[in-house]
């Protein structure tokens, strides 16, 4: 196994929505915007950004379907900022009560 893959590092994810898009953000300090590799589906994401001896992976899973073909990414100073539309807003779920 090579040292990139002994050094798997899970990024700092923050995913919001409101009832008409995904913002979705990933931290990605010390990447290239041209080595990361970002792919989306109706329901989930996934990258791969290799730096140095490290390398930033993970996938997640989405609540909402989504237009992944209208997906709009952009990367600055470490920042990898996702909008992508909704297609449909799932049931709202059953409010449970914590004691």
């Amino acid at each position: 196994m090579g040292e990139q893959e002994d050094n798997l590092i899970t990024p700092a994810v923050c995913v919001y929505h409101d009832n008409q898009k995904y913002s979705i953000e990933v931290e990605l300090p010390g990447v290239e915007k041209e080595d990361i590799d970002f792919q989306i589906s109706e329901n989930w994401f996934c990258l791969k950004a290799p730096k140095e001896n490290e390398l930033f992976s993970g996938c997640w899973v989405l609540a909402h379907n989504i237009r992944p073909e209208m997906a709009k990414a952009k990367f600055e100073n470490g920042l990898l900022s996702i909008l992508v539309p909704i297609e449909e807003i799932a049931v709202e779920g059953m409010k449970i009560r914590v004691g």
